[in-house]
């Protein structure tokens, strides 16, 4: 009897297309038998957060999925599918494990300084949805999506 692939999750914005990520997905596809979805949080300002999030705009988002989406495709060996979520992270990726569910989330990030997500305690935060979290932060030096 045959398992079906485990669906992983990949959660990142600026950072979706940096060697740091890429590499995690290549590790993970050689691992076994995987899905990758990549969700891509849509971006918010804080005068937007105030606002009705349905107001936000889910450009920079689209853009982002179609940046990485080909590069984490290649890395992955298959098509990666993507999702644009809630600018806040956490309901983002609750909404993507109640509604479409995943196995495994792999988290990437900038760096300590630069990552708001980090100063959120996003990955500790994650822990505790029941799925094993992987975090991924970006090098200093990689290129990031502006």
């Amino acid at each position: 009897m045959e398992s079906s692939p485990a669906r992983v999750l990949i959660v990142a914005n600026r950072t979706a297309a940096t060697p740091a990520l890429l590499d995690a997905v290549r590790r993970r596809a050689a691992a076994g038998p995987c899905r990758f979805t990549l969700l891509v949080p849509r971006a918010a300002g804080a005068l937007e957060r105030l606002a009705n999030p349905a107001d936000i705009s889910d450009g920079a988002a689209a853009e982002v999925l179609a940046t990485a989406l080909p590069l984490l495709g290649e890395a992955a060996g298959a098509a990666v599918d993507g999702r644009i979520g809630d600018p806040e992270p956490l309901m983002a990726i609750q909404d993507a494990l109640n509604l479409v569910g995943f196995d495994e989330i792999i988290l990437s990030t900038l760096p300590h300084r630069l990552s708001r997500w980090l100063h959120l305690d996003l990955p500790h935060k994650l822990s505790g949805l029941g799925v094993p979290v992987q975090t991924v932060v970006a090098d200093d030096r990689a290129p990031v999506l502006t």
